[in-house]
């Protein structure tokens, strides 16, 4: 393509060069350049594009887009921009020729709730025959194929890359996890949102590289509902009149506690052997029964983002209704089946927060016991272990404490941090370093009505020992225990 035509939207100086010089692709990462690469030169946290120019021009680059005053080479094309993140994100959009003004694209943001939200409306848009395509945490699905991707919300080139790649796989809708940094660091820039959705806000990602203050998170979540046509917000949450402040779409609104466009209400908890699951009727928008397999309160909300979503693009309520009670999302509150009079839940929970919210959930089941298999991550905070360990003895459930990613660090060492934040309310426990014999003990001891909880590891299919990751599914070694 022509730079001409991918500058077409972008404010810019021409520095030194010729607009049409011919690009093959487009490039942050030095190591990729090839040959007519146009190299865009970002600042980073620890790292500076601007450093690398003379290395990629010797690998091919052709074009180079800076924020900074620069050397010209004879031969080379070199563009000035305000932004370099901003101008990355809207040249990918028009190398790819502009993929989101071809598909509905439906964005999700908020503290939880993206990842099933997201396979929620999945579920629903392909249990009623149509084409899909979903990014997130868990990684990319286009037309039912899975790609793993590095972040939430990936580098806007490979953002545009994927949305591409929908595009000519005939996917009539994208549905994007859309993160604060990804918000941040303007990597949706350039993608037209037709739907924003808000599913709830509390302290995360607060820290030295990624946001100064929760005000500061909360203002990057903001970002998407001036990015949107329609925004769909939760009312219950305590940060709705902040996040519909300056909004620039249409705002819908979802609630369980008062009135909204829709409403959920007349909750009950279901329960059946080794599954645990929520009915609940709604009324406004549509006024009808729902139920999900997907346990707890907060099931109700993402059920409703996902009803409402779907109300809006005119999908018949069977498809809706049917896709909701079969929807299961990897490693998010997943039952997995075993045919025992007992559940066994694996989820990603890895924090505090995380750990209450799922041990609240479930104990509102009252079940017989809980049986919690956990670890820590090793080199992360201290604080961590012990506040996951408090948490879970708040509860009174039974700990088996053993490996989640170490990362080269001692997993008894590990473990006895968790005990001290066990200790300061009581509760019994047991270390088992291994965590496959971890999870199989727990699976050995449970009980009719009891839930084993196998926190941490979720989705994940590794176990990253001395910094390595190894192959680890948590899935496939329930299974196991039950074919044996």
């Amino acid at each position: 393509m022509k730079l001409e035509k991918l500058l077409t939207e972008i404010d810019y100086t021409l520095l030194y060069g010729d607009l049409n010089s011919e690009v093959s692709q487009i490039d942050y990462d030095s190591r990729k350049v090839v040959e007519n690469s146009l190299f865009v030169c970002i600042v980073g946290a620890n790292v500076d594009g601007h450093d690398f120019i003379d290395s990629v021009i010797d690998k091919g680059a052709k074009v180079i887009v800076v924020e900074k005053e620069v050397s010209y080479q004879e031969g080379i094309t070199y563009v000035k921009v305000e932004d370099s993140r901003i101008a990355l994100a809207l040249l990918s959009s028009a190398f790819f020729d502009h993929p989101s003004r071809q598909m509905t694209v439906i964005g999700i943001t908020g503290t939880k709730g993206k990842t099933t939200t997201s396979y929620m409306l999945e579920s629903i848009l392909t249990q009623a025959h149509k084409k899909v395509g979903i990014i997130g945490t868990i990684g990319s699905i286009v037309n039912g194929q899975f790609h793993e991707t590095k972040n939430t919300t990936p580098e806007s080139f490979e953002l545009q890359r994927l949305m591409h790649e929908m595009v000519e796989s005939g996917c009539e809708y994208c549905v994007m996890e859309v993160s604060s940094q990804g918000l941040m660091l303007h990597r949706v820039t350039g993608i037209d949102f037709d739907y924003g959705i808000f599913t709830n806000l509390s302290p995360d990602h607060i820290g030295k590289n990624e946001h100064r203050d929760f005000n500061h998170y909360m203002s990057c979540k903001k970002m998407l509902f001036q990015m949107c046509k329609i925004g769909i917000f939760n009312k219950d949450d305590e940060h709705y009149l902040d996040m519909i402040d300056n909004a620039t779409c249409q705002v819908l609104t979802y609630s369980i506690h008062q009135d909204s466009d829709l409403q959920g209400y007349d909750i009950h908890l279901s329960q059946n052997e080794g599954s645990l699951g929520v009915t609940f009727k709604t009324q406004g928008l549509i006024n009808d029964t729902f139920e999900t397999d997907i346990p707890g309160e907060f099931s109700v909300y993402n059920s409703l983002v996902a009803i409402m979503i779907c109300q809006q693009l005119s999908i018949d309520i069977p498809y809706i209704k049917q896709a909701l009670k079969l929807v299961s999302v990897p490693g998010r509150v997943e039952i997995v089946p075993t045919h025992q009079p007992y559940t066994v839940i694996i989820d990603y929970a890895h924090n505090a927060l995380s750990f209450d919210s799922i041990l609240s959930t479930i104990s509102a089941y009252h079940p017989h016991r809980l049986i919690c298999v956990y670890g820590a991550g090793g080199k992360r905070d201290k604080k961590r272990r012990y506040d996951v360990g408090e948490v879970v003895a708040k509860y009174h459930a039974y700990s088996i404490l053993t490996a989640d990613n170490p990362r080269g660090e001692n997993i008894t060492d590990i473990c006895n941090d968790i005990v001290e934040g066990i200790n300061r309310i009581g509760a019994d426990y047991t270390i088992i370093e291994d965590r496959k014999e971890a999870i199989h003990y727990a699976l050995s001891i449970a009980q009719k009505d009891d839930v084993v909880l196998c926190l941490g590891k979720g989705h994940e299919t590794y176990q990253i020992i001395d910094e390595e990751p190894l192959p680890f599914s948590e899935k496939e070694i329930i299974k196991e225990y039950f074919s044996i």
